[in-house]
């Protein structure tokens, strides 16, 4: 099998791409409207087609989320120290202010003033052969004062720019987000035309119970993954009320005390791999198309519990068939 971390390298060089394509991608005129002579078999490929371009943008877009969050965050320390450092700024200034007025007392009393209303630091340190004839202490002062200008100019530029990259980059994933989950809808409510269609649930009936062989932190991951069936689908939703693939995983074996990242590409590299289905245990996090843009929980017995795409409900489903053929490995925690 290829290496997933060469797949993963790829995908995110091609994001660019990716994104911008992702409206043409995923809503062709075949896939957003059925066509009269369609069979619900071709109606539900179609609706798979749509939901593996829905599962790598929305990870996409978890990740955006994340990397915006983060770089709030940033922004927030580098308020503190921003205003941290003003407070060092302010001090040193009088501190020099002081020191240089009284050491001026003739025609050099201008150079001051000049040394003093410099606004960019490498301007300050240019005049300091003006005061050539102060003490070393005043001397390590000025120099103190120049190195307080230059980094308070540093963190604001830095506060002020923090943001820019990340907040563009979520503001479009959110746009393909909501795009992508239109068109899932869509194309469950032309599914719903055919008499013989699986219902989708409403959520309401939530909770179940594992019985499986798991145990330890594997069986507390399941059991919680268990108590959410029944809980809708919702893209970048990690609990309680709803859950997206990742987020599931995420709480799940968070309730058994193991912290995971939040997309699943990060939980792809969070553990033991497991390069079989055969060799799978519950509890094991399953990974899905070359992408790795869904996952799920292994149950024992050729099962999975997972939140699997807009308009369904945390389920338990086999994995024969579809997902058998979507397999790339599993993670053990």
């Amino acid at each position: 099998m290829a290496s997933k971390g060469g797949r993963r390298t790829a995908r995110r060089l091609a994001t660019g791409i990716g994104v911008v394509a992702a409206g043409s991608l995923i809503v062709p005129s075949g896939v957003a409207y059925a066509d009269p002579e369609q069979s619900q078999e071709e109606v539900e490929a179609q609706l798979d087609e749509l939901n593996q371009e829905a599962a790598s943008i929305v990870d996409d877009y978890n990740e955006a989320k994340e990397d915006h969050e983060a770089a709030k965050k940033k922004v927030e320390e580098l308020e503190e120290q921003v205003g941290d450092e003003e407070e060092k700024y302010d001090e040193l200034r009088s501190e020099v202010s002081q020191f240089a007025s009284a050491a001026y007392k003739g025609n050099d009393l201008d150079a001051t003033r000049n040394v003093l209303s410099v606004e960019e630091p490498e301007d300050l340190l240019e005049q300091s052969a003006d005061v050539d004839y102060l003490s070393e202490t005043q001397k390590t002062k000025l120099d103190e004062f120049a190195g307080s200008s230059e980094r308070l100019f540093k963190l604001k530029d830095e506060a002020e720019g923090a943001l820019d990259d990340t907040e563009s980059k979520y503001e479009d994933m959110k746009s393909k987000k909501d795009e992508v989950e239109e068109k899932v809808e869509e194309q469950e409510a032309l599914l719903a035309e055919f008499p013989d269609a699986d219902p989708v649930g409403s959520g309401d009936d939530t909770g179940g119970s594992y019985s499986g062989s798991a145990s330890g932190n594997a069986r507390a991951a399941l059991d919680f993954a268990y108590a959410q069936i029944g809980k809708p689908y919702v893209y970048g939703s990690a609990g309680p009320d709803s859950y997206d693939c990742s987020g599931l995983m995420l709480r799940s074996w968070g309730s058994a005390g193991v912290s995971l990242p939040r997309t699943t590409y990060g939980q792809a590299e969070s553990g033991q791999r497991i390069n079989s289905m055969s060799e799978l245990q519950p509890g094991d996090i399953i990974f899905f198309f070359p992408e790795l843009g869904h996952n799920g929980m292994y149950a024992g017995n050729g099962q999975m519990v997972h939140a699997p795409r807009t308009g369904k409900n945390v389920e338990v489903v086999s994995l024969s068939g579809y997902w058998d053929g979507q397999f790339q490995f599993g993670v053990r925690p």
